[in-house]
């Protein structure tokens, strides 16, 4: 099976009029000095970009050390050019070699373009694909479909046929809504604990039209914050986990222990809930236990009204996303 990958270049002129694709990273000198090794890459990436973030690092390498060594001359190359919306299909003529004396696309490799059509002709699942934040990638999914584009019988107007529908639009739709759900969710786990997740709640609670007030630090009451939705009761106390681990009966038994009567409750955590505490969450209707998932759909529901700092903490932006109609 032919391997095709994926690649964004900004130098359009190089790519295209020069029949070349490269990848950046310049300070990292000729990719062939550095053995076939993904921690070598690694260690060289954190010596020449030493302020780099630390996922960033085996993120590059990877990228560096599939272009250098794991690319084989007659593999295929995707480009989509964003000047004119163009897919540009080729295949790699060349193995890799180094440029010292370009400012930024030193690592390159000669491919010769074989066909370029309009995005209109490809389904939005295998735009989806070529739309990955990666530099330099691997088409696992559709890269078939832009074999078959080389092809005489491939029909480019087969996706703009007004009797046809693009099933892969439904499937994209929620790959995006699960990659922001996941993404979300990672940035909680990783920026927000403890006492820092408690004041994040609190701050959707209000968000959501709840005065919520935040419990001091260091109480054990089973309380880390307590909302009213006006003035007058009830009384809601809510509890904020941001541990690893799933949430045992006994733990939520801690909240219901600091309830009075009339008071409901809320249970919060980034992860889920062991069995016999789903059990008892059901048993016990004043109390409503939130999950991760869950989270994140609040999250999702009342991003524009949160401050500006957890806007900042949770970086997104409103799209709209095409989405299938299947009747039944």
């Amino acid at each position: 099976m032919s391997i095709v990958w994926g690649l964004h270049c900004r130098d359009e002129q190089l790519a295209l009029q020069h029949g070349v694709i490269a990848i950046g990273w310049p300070q990292m000198g000729d990719l062939k000095k550095l053995p076939n090794d993904r921690e070598a890459f690694k260690k060289r990436h954190q010596e020449v970009y030493p302020e780099a973030k630390k996922g960033n690092t085996p993120v590059a390498a990877g990228m560096l050390i599939r272009f250098a060594y794991e690319v084989k001359i007659g593999d295929y190359v995707v480009y989509p050019s964003k000047s004119d919306r163009m897919i540009n299909i080729g295949i790699i003529e060349g193995d890799y070699y180094y440029v010292p004396d370009r400012d930024e696309y030193r690592h390159q490799r000669k491919v010769k373009w074989l066909k370029r059509l309009p995005r209109t002709a490809f389904s939005q699942g295998a735009l989806y694909e070529t739309g990955s934040v990666l530099s330099f990638f691997k088409l696992k999914t559709y890269g078939e479909d832009f074999l078959h584009a080389l092809s005489d019988d491939f029909d480019a107007h087969a996706f703009s046929d007004p009797d046809s529908e693009d099933v892969s639009v439904g499937t994209t739709a929620e790959e995006i809504l699960e990659a922001t759900r996941d993404f979300v969710l990672k940035e909680l786990s990783k920026n927000l604990k403890g006492y820092a997740l408690e004041e994040f709640v609190a701050n959707l609670l209000r968000a959501m039209g709840y005065r919520a007030t935040v419990s001091p630090q260091g109480g054990d009451s089973g309380v880390d914050i307590t909302a009213y939705k006006d003035e007058l009761p009830p009384r809601i106390l809510v509890q904020v986990k941001s541990g690893d681990g799933e949430i045992r009966e006994t733990t939520i038994q801690s909240l219901k222990g600091a309830m009075r009567e009339g008071d409901y409750g809320v249970f919060v955590t980034l992860t889920d809930y062991t069995k016999n505490a789903k059990k008892y969450l059901d048993n016990t209707p004043i109390i409503r236990g939130i999950n991760g998932a869950e989270l994140v759909d609040l999250i999702l529901k009342y991003y524009e009204d949160l401050d500006d700092e957890y806007r900042r903490l949770i970086p997104l932006r409103k799209v709209y996303i095409p989405t299938l109609e299947i009747e039944e």
